[in-house]
């Protein structure tokens, strides 16, 4: 039987962050799949296309879990189901962000009573990261270099850039 869990996440743009919960989540199931969340009420920088792409690049090889990069919109229950998983994957930097997930948690459970949500804290020298800081630090030339996965570094640079013209 194939262990499946979707981590779910705007990814606007990945980060170092969002990379060691997508590792470390690789080493706990035979296949993950990236959601890239599609939503209508946000307005991010990165086009879902350009999320998804930034995200293919960025993801190393990982011996013995097929990772698959989808983007989505709706329910993530609903996402979940339709790619066969029975897992979420959430990544927590700090207890703030706990109440928050823990009842997203009870809400995808309470619609398919077949998921299960695991929560991976983040490495401590990520808890502070998160994609806003990355927008809000590259938008004014900051060195946003120790932050994203050097596969992207380039083109989260020039996009962000070409953002503040």
């Amino acid at each position: 039987m194939t262990r499946t869990a979707v981590y779910p996440g705007s990814f606007d743009p990945v980060t170092n962050g969002h990379l060691d919960i997508i590792i470390r989540a690789a080493g706990m199931f035979d296949r993950l799949i990236i959601g890239v969340l599609v939503n209508s009420s946000k307005k991010p920088v990165f086009s879902t296309e350009e999320r998804v792409e930034l995200l293919e690049k960025a993801i190393p090889k990982i011996p013995g879990c097929q990772i698959e990069v989808m983007s989505f919109e709706g329910l993530l229950a609903d996402f979940v189901t339709l790619v066969g998983a029975t897992t979420i994957v959430k990544g927590l930097r700090a207890v703030s962000d706990f109440e928050y997930e823990f009842q997203m948690a009870l809400a995808n459970r309470k619609i398919n009573h077949r998921l299960d949500t695991i929560f991976l804290m983040t490495s401590e020298r990520y808890m502070y990261l998160s994609s806003s800081i990355v927008r809000e630090i590259g938008k004014y030339g900051g060195d946003i270099s120790d932050f994203i996965p050097k596969a992207v570094k380039d083109d989260v640079i020039k996009k962000l850039w070409k953002g503040n013209k």
